[in-house]
């Protein structure tokens, strides 16, 4: 009997529980150890946040579904690793500290034949002086609590905005090494389409605020796509879609403090400016938890499992962006130093950035860090699912395999909402990493599967993919038949 714990029930650590639970017979044991109870299909989120949808309509408790599909759960974080045991456990464990009821603030070794970290990124809001959510008139949408918070801060701006105020909102990255730059870009559309659909879109001016060189840069370098019968450049595309919408942009910017309503940045140039603001939601940065590791002898290895987030099967030699290639990236997302821990989904800790890193003239970095969100989550998540199955089936190699340098993705990005008067801009990659050498004239991607579109279409298909998407986490009829 093999037992395997998952930590974190987001996206990557949903995906791998069901998996597993589906293709393992019930004598092997899935735990999921999370702090939240509820799964989230998070990209609803910019729904919440603008108020046409509920939070309740974007999750459901976890822990009445694992228990009937017979999946352990403890509602719990975890606090160090232990891939050795210690001296008094000889299996490996995690320790993990429960969070709610009878157990609230308990430790508990959590023993486990095989480990997939898929505890996400922390939302580094501290690294930004002054964002947190709420505070200072910023908001976020990176959870349903968030957005929810976000919606009530934007109805009471457009209520002020009704009576006669004039009002400034900025959306964006706060941070100068953000990343998710998608879901700002969602956003900033969807609030842009509510202040018409409230009739005071005319009192109110809207800037985009971003880290990235160029508009459309989405962390993954920009694409040339197909557009129609025409070839677009991504930054050509948004430009279009911005100057449409009268959306100002702001670009090449770190933002380094918000204050109540003022955020400060710095340029590439090495200027500092401010912008002000009535409302502002800006991402933060994410990094990894700050987990430790040891040894049975307790010592500390926790270079042999975090660079940051965890080490996988990438090639991590540090090299000048020039000699950066898709072969860097991992396939397996198996931790070198024991293979026995995997980590999919954002947990893993990229070779390198995607995009060019770029420099102010003062020395600060200021260019997105790569994104490992949506569909690259749940693909990665269910290739380790398959392989840990295989493993315990008796093979002795990895074959389910997937590297970011040879994966596409799918992108729906909600650009209002409604049936008659919704809109999408539906962007796919392939491949996510650009891979220079064998696309070297459509920068590093393969135009045809790299393609976008801008319309209602793309609403209908982003509402429909919401609900097929909890549909498969709710692990109903069929669920494994819809793609990750």
């Amino acid at each position: 009997m093999a037992k395997i714990v998952i930590l974190g029930a987001g996206i990557s650590g949903h995906v791998a529980a069901s998996h597993l639970r589906r293709k393992l017979s019930k004598q092997h044991e899935v735990v999921v150890v999370s702090p939240n109870s509820n799964y989230q299909w998070i990209p609803s989120n910019i729904w919440v946040g603008i108020g046409r949808m509920k939070a309740e309509q974007i999750l459901f408790p976890l822990e009445p579904l694992y228990k009937k599909k017979n999946i352990g759960f403890k509602q719990a974080k975890a606090v160090s690793f232990h891939p050795e045991g210690d001296k008094e456990v000889t299996k490996p464990y995690v320790m993990v500290e429960y969070v709610k009821g009878e157990d609230k603030n308990t430790f508990e070794k959590v023993t486990y034949d095989f480990l997939i970290n898929a505890t996400g990124p922390k939302l580094a809001f501290d690294m930004t002086e002054g964002l947190e959510p709420g505070k200072n008139k910023a908001y976020s949408v990176c959870t349903y609590g968030h957005a929810e918070h976000a919606w009530h801060g934007l109805k009471e701006l457009i209520e002020e905005v009704k009576k006669g105020k004039k009002a400034k909102i900025l959306i964006g990255t706060g941070h100068a090494k953000s990343t998710c730059q998608g879901a700002a870009f969602e956003y900033i559309l969807n609030v842009e389409q509510e202040l018409r659909r409230h009739d005071v879109r005319e009192m109110v001016e809207i800037t985009w605020i971003a880290n990235e060189y160029q508009l459309g840069d989405f962390g993954m370098d920009g694409m040339l796509l197909s557009y129609g019968s025409n070839i677009m450049k991504s930054n050509e595309m948004i430009e279009m879609i911005f100057e449409d919408r009268g959306i100002n942009w702001i670009i090449g910017a770190g933002v380094n403090k918000i204050e109540d309503g003022v955020a400060h940045y710095e340029t590439l140039d090495g200027e500092y400016k401010t912008e002000t603001y009535d409302f502002a939601m800006l991402i933060p940065a994410f990094s990894g938890h700050g987990f430790k590791a040891y040894d049975k002898e307790d010592k500390d290895i926790t270079e042999k499992l975090f660079k940051g987030f965890m080490i996988v099967d990438a090639d991590y030699t540090p090299r000048p962006y020039e000699e950066w290639t898709v072969q860097d990236w991992p396939e397996t997302y198996q931790n070198p130093s024991y293979k026995n821990i995997f980590a999919p989904g954002i947990a893993f800790a990229p070779p390198h950035a995607i995009s060019k890193p770029r420099v102010s003239k003062n020395g600060t970095a200021i260019s997105p860090a790569p994104p490992r969100t949506g569909m690259p989550s749940g693909i990665t998540a269910k290739l380790v699912a398959e392989n840990i199955v295989d493993i315990i089936n008796g093979k002795k190699t990895l074959n389910h395999k997937g590297s970011m340098g040879n994966m596409g993705a799918a992108c729906i990005a909600s650009a209002g909402f409604g049936m008659t008067k919704g809109s999408g801009v539906s962007i796919t990659t392939y491949p996510i990493v650009p891979d220079y050498v064998k696309y070297p004239d459509t920068q590093g991607r393969k135009l045809g599967k790299t393609f976008g579109e801008i319309g209602l279409a793309g609403h209908w298909l982003k509402l429909t993919l919401h609900y097929a998407f909890i549909y498969k986490a709710k692990m109903k009829p069929f669920w494994w038949l819809i793609p990750e």
